[in-house]
């Protein structure tokens, strides 16, 4: 016996939910809103408080990566958060200066960031404020590099 699977109706649509976030966060960039994709570019020093109105205010419930770009002249840290309620995958850049790669934590928001943003740390030197562990996932405590990073050179020791 085969079962029919009915999803239901997005309470939200994506146009919907562009909207709220630049009425209350007019720094915020939408790059994209296509059916089911969102894509913003979020200012750093406010990226925590879109991702938590996000979360509180636009029934997204779920981070499902956290990964980081190195532009050689900046990084930008890409959070692929998804609304399961509106059917909704959203992805939220954040550019950082290549000085500064520092950027507040999500992981008090969703827990399953917790790993994805070590993962950045420890690879791309990624520095994750209020992040409740953030310490190296791969590579050896005492490698005082990070291996992903294009400025790496192949063969550096320690």
């Amino acid at each position: 016996m085969s079962q029919v699977i009915v999803y239901d109706t997005p309470d939200r649509s994506v146009e919907d939910i562009a909207r709220d976030l630049k009425s209350k966060f007019p720094a915020v960039d939408v790059l994209k809103a296509a059916p089911k994709r969102l894509h913003v570019q979020v200012p750093r020093d406010i990226s925590f408080e879109v991702c938590k109105f996000m979360k509180e205010g636009l029934s997204f419930e779920h981070c499902s990566c956290v990964t980081t770009v190195d532009y050689i002249d900046h990084f930008t840290v890409v959070f692929h958060i998804s609304s399961w309620t509106n059917h909704i995958l959203s992805e939220v850049l954040v550019d950082l200066p290549r000085d500064d790669p520092t950027v507040d934590s999500i992981t008090p928001l969703w827990g399953g960031a917790n790993w994805h943003e070590r993962e950045a740390y420890d690879l791309m030197g990624i520095v994750f404020k209020g992040h409740p562990d953030l310490r190296r996932i791969m590579m050896p405590e005492e490698f005082k590099f990070h291996p992903l990073r294009k400025d790496f050179i192949v063969g550096r020791r320690v």
